[in-house]
């Protein structure tokens, strides 16, 4: 099975994008991120069956899948307040798949930090209770979260982004120690990979990125894991995302 993952800054803006890159990718499971926009093209993806959880202008996820699969959750579960949309939860072929996609939390400190924190505690009950029912999962998405130097090109530049401040990597490995396995690391120990470069100040060209899209396994998962690469051919398209596309094979 390929999963993959990638948040697309506007389906509106990218959709001949995400096009191009199932037709040469062909995934079984295509995760998106920050649709920013109420209307889906699910007809303009054909072979995938599509379910969205949209919002108007602001963020958004997405799965586009060849197999059939249920639909779980379309919510976080543990703030009927929040109205965000941010998570999407399927059931397909024995597996749960969640697509996430974590708020950025800046400017660090505010209100959007403390949401960041609070919906990442959410989040982990919600992995929590996965595990204790031995549920096989894969989470993935943009999580926002740069988990370690290494997945930044400098880290004295993102000392005090929300992506990167200690309190953001404590509540990521407090998800990890549920005994999670970051599937790109555990099989590529390359510093220099990443997954998102900035618009601005050339930092594409310059490979000045940062690794903040990622997929999680459970144990089960885990042992079934077969390859995690980054694909960067997007990144380098015209008018693209910021971010480039991460896939996952599992057996």
């Amino acid at each position: 099975m390929k999963i993959a993952t990638w948040n697309v800054n506007s389906i509106k803006a990218r959709t001949a994008h995400v096009q191009r890159w199932l037709e040469r990718a062909q995934p079984d499971l295509l995760c998106l991120q920050e649709l920013k926009g109420l209307e889906f093209p699910a007809d303009a993806f054909p072979g995938y069956t599509a379910h969205a959880v949209a919002q108007k202008a602001y963020n958004g996820v997405a799965i586009l899948s060849k197999i059939p699969f249920t639909v779980v959750l379309d919510k976080l579960p543990g703030d009927d307040a929040d109205e965000q949309a941010r998570y999407l939860e399927i059931e397909t072929d024995g597996i749960r798949l969640i697509n996430i996609y974590l708020s950025n939390g800046n400017p660090w400190p505010g209100e959007k930090f403390e949401y960041k924190l609070r919906w990442m505690e959410r989040l982990y009950h919600r992995l929590k209770h996965l595990r204790a029912e031995e549920i096989p999962f894969v989470i993935t998405g943009d999580f926002n979260v740069i988990p370690e130097s290494r997945d930044c090109w400098d880290p004295k530049v993102w000392q005090d982004d929300a992506l990167f401040r200690i309190e953001t990597r404590q509540a990521f490995r407090k998800i990890l120690y549920l005994g999670l396995t970051d599937a790109f690391r555990a099989l590529n120990q390359n510093t220099h990979q990443y997954t998102f470069w900035d618009y601005q100040a050339g930092c594409w060209p310059a490979d000045k990125g940062i690794r903040i899209d990622h997929f999680l396994l459970s144990p089960a998962i885990t042992d079934k894991l077969a390859d995690c690469v980054i694909d960067k051919i997007p990144r380098g398209e015209d008018s693209p995302s910021d971010h480039t596309p991460v896939i996952l094979t599992i057996r």
